[in-house]
């Protein structure tokens, strides 16, 4: 359970990190510690929202039920589930809201079938003295609202069919207050399909229908392995993975959201609700290491899939494996606190980066390892990205960090195509597959020493962030050991570790993933610190011995998260706030793979990461 806190707004925002997510697996929704839902996508991830209060308290949206003027609240999720509860005080009573997208009764989350019912339950009860309970259901874009016999049709023009109202009890209209005692309750259910009379039977159950969706959550958390630190975060890192699976295809999305700033009042403002391919190699990394085997195949295959029908090799896609939409700047939405643009869709699509050929030959390879065949058309294809690889280092492109400047030779994208040269090889060894493995073999060991002599910089004592000399540190190349391009007990990594906690730290364990000012990115503009690379240099310290501060550090990261066990993409060093899009799918892969790490080491495994691990 967690502990009561005051209500705190800012600009009239709560902050991110007090806000749980709820999902079925298609769709998502963000529940503030006010009672609101302030975002969410239906039916899918990366529909318009309906609701999109986050990014403007005026016309975005909302779905409140709460008290009103709540002064303080808590929240907490079911034990291993996804089912959140927000308690919830106001000035004679306090309420309790139950809040899930309902699983269908036989819902298996582990396998690519449709699991939810197309339902958002909110079950409001109230456990002491009198409660107003505020109810306000006012969707972006609506007319007014009609009741018909069944429920109240939200008259959303651009949704067909319209989403629907049910509630437990009648009610006078959708801008409104009830007045309930202790014991009693209301129970309302928002259906956005023609799923209207299963949400009247629900709001008559609902006790009912939340055990049979606990029950669905906890018999697919039961996979998830515990012999590792920390397991209840880890376990919701598991779980908060799952809420942004596409659980059809396999699609895992970047986060939920659009738009939250990375910098306060900045333009660092992005569309993250599509899914990245280097998200899939890390991802299917760590789903495979905590006991998820079928998450991690249906990534890999979408990916591969995604692919094998693309004219040229993408960067990100939308759910369907196709390219996303535009970016366009929203004209009417203020953003989060006023952190204008909003932005709807993502032009890094477009942008050239190299190290999209490792990524998609690494979840080639790790399909391989479960088991996974090609057929001889995808294997022509991957085989002919390894060969592109083998020059495209050597032209300039926009990196893993997605600059919006003139390209340059990055280092971390010339170190993916040394992996996609590598897992060309090992898979046309290992099955048997017709190309040139000795010669990409020979490519791949060139192209690392080609990193280790032109990105170091002996004046910085470090590896940089490109081929071209400068000595800019890059955090992302922390992550080489992890994709097996060095050990991290090289002693040109060692240095290169060294440098990036010396000068790239933010504090309190915080890493900066570059600095703007000395590594241009187009922007011009000031960040907070990139939780990820602080996950990466802990796997760092574990691959060079250093158990006790690897572990030090994870704990000391493990302590940003919410109550609710979320973390962000970035974290403010000056206050601990909470910055970019939330909770944010990468933040939670870089705990699971450390906690991994860490729970290998403490059970007297060799680090995977360590020379003695490859070569020993």
């Amino acid at each position: 359970m967690s502990e009561w806190r005051p209500l705190t707004r800012h600009a009239g925002y709560l902050p991110i990190a007090d806000h749980g997510l709820v999902g079925d697996g298609r769709g998502c929704a963000l529940v503030g510690r006010d009672g609101g839902v302030s975002f969410m996508c239906v039916p899918r991830f990366d529909s318009p929202p309906l609701f999109a209060g986050l990014l403007d308290r005026h016309r975005g949206g909302t779905f409140v039920l709460g008290p009103d003027e709540v002064s303080e609240s808590s929240q907490h999720y079911l034990r291993d589930t996804g089912v959140l509860v927000t308690e919830m005080r106001g000035p004679h009573g306090t309420a309790e809201v139950t809040d899930a997208f309902l699983l269908r009764s036989v819902a298996r989350l582990e396998e690519d079938f449709r699991a939810g019912q197309g339902i958002l339950l909110r079950w409001a009860k109230v456990t002491s003295g009198t409660v107003r309970l505020r109810v306000l259901v006012d969707p972006r874009h609506h007319r007014p609202a009609r009741i018909d016999r069944y429920s109240w049709r939200l008259a959303c023009p651009e949704r067909r069919p319209s989403p629907r109202i049910v509630t437990s009890r009648p009610l006078p209209g959708l801008d409104t207050t009830v007045i309930l005692e202790a014991g009693e309750d209301l129970t309302l259910g928002l259906c956005w399909g023609n799923e209207h009379r299963l949400a009247g039977r629900a709001v008559e159950e609902p006790d009912r229908e939340l055990e049979a969706t606990a029950r669905a959550w906890r018999r697919w958390t039961a996979q998830v392995v515990d012999d590792v630190p920390c397991p209840g975060l880890v376990r919701r890192s598991a779980i908060t993975l799952k809420l942004l699976d596409h659980i059809e295809n396999g699609a895992i999305v970047a986060a939920p959201t659009s738009s939250l700033p990375e910098t306060l009042h900045g333009s660092r403002n992005w569309d993250y609700r599509f899914s990245w391919i280097r998200d899939a190699a890390y991802g299917v990394f760590a789903l495979r290491r905590i006991g998820l085997p079928m998450e991690a195949e249906g990534f890999v295959h979408w990916a591969l899939t995604a692919v094998e029908r693309s004219e040229r090799p993408l960067v990100l896609y939308d759910l369907d494996g196709m390219p996303p939409p535009a970016e366009v700047e929203d004209d009417v939405l203020e953003g989060y606190r006023g952190s204008a643009p909003v932005r709807w869709g993502n032009a890094a699509a477009d942008q050239v980066q190299h190290d999209v050929y490792g990524e998609i030959l690494d979840c080639a390879f790790q399909w391989a390892a479960t088991g996974g065949r090609f057929d001889h058309a995808l294997w022509e294809q991957l085989a002919g990205l390894a060969g592109q690889a083998s020059t495209a280092w050597s032209r300039p492109d926009h990196g893993i960090w997605e600059v919006r400047t003139r390209g340059r030779r990055f280092t971390y994208s010339a170190a993916m195509c040394q992996v996609a040269l590598d897992r060309a090889a090992r898979l046309a060894r290992r099955l048997d597959l017709p190309g040139d493995p000795d010669g990409w073999s020979h490519q791949a060991e060139s192209l690392t020493r080609r990193i280790l002599t032109d990105a170091w910089d002996e004046e910085a004592g470090a590896l940089t962030e490109h081929l071209d000399g400068g000595g800019a540190l890059d955090a992302s190349l922390l992550a080489l050991p992890l994709r097996r391009v060095l050990p991290a007990d090289h002693p040109r990594m060692v240095a290169t570790t060294r440098a990036i906690a010396d000068r790239l730290d933010a504090g309190g364990g915080l890493l900066y993933r570059y600095l703007p000012k000395v590594s241009p990115d187009g922007i011009d503009e000031p960040e907070g610190a990139f939780l990820l690379c602080s996950f990466w240099m802990v796997d760092n310290l574990a691959g060079q011995g250093r158990t006790d501060d690897a572990m030090e550090l994870f704990e000391k990261l493990c302590g940003y998260a919410s109550p609710l066990g979320l973390l962000p993409e970035q974290i403010d060093p000056s206050d601990g706030s909470f910055l970019g899009n939330f909770p944010q799918g990468l933040s939670h892969v870089g705990l699971l793979s450390s906690a991994v790490v860490l729970g290998r080491t403490e059970r007297g495994v060799r680090p995977e990461l360590s020379t003695q691990a490859w070569f020993g």
